[in-house]
């Protein structure tokens, strides 16, 4: 999996449509070997960020937990910790 597409469920506060549609970019150039696409393709590279951004918004509003949401700076905390350790 791609390392910049991080979890995005059980979050307090929940994820914004920007961080789903970030990590839906990311997906996309991920399975088309490209940042930026060509002009051709531009329409078919928007369309596939926006129909999995929708996709992944939808999954999000329907999963259900019995966790306490998650605190984002303690998860930001643990990944600066182990990028420390592995980086160092």
């Amino acid at each position: 999996m791609c390392r910049n597409i991080k979890t995005l469920f059980n979050f307090d506060p929940p994820a914004t449509n920007e961080e789903i549609r970030d990590a839906a970019l990311q997906f996309v150039r991920k399975l088309s070997g490209s940042t930026r696409p060509s002009k051709r393709n531009q329409d078919a590279f928007d369309h596939a960020v926006d129909a999995i951004a929708a996709s992944a918004r939808e999954l999000l509003d329907s999963l259900e937990t019995t966790h306490h949401p998650r605190s984002r700076e303690e998860v930001a905390a643990k990944s600066r910790a182990k990028a420390a350790i592995r980086f160092a």
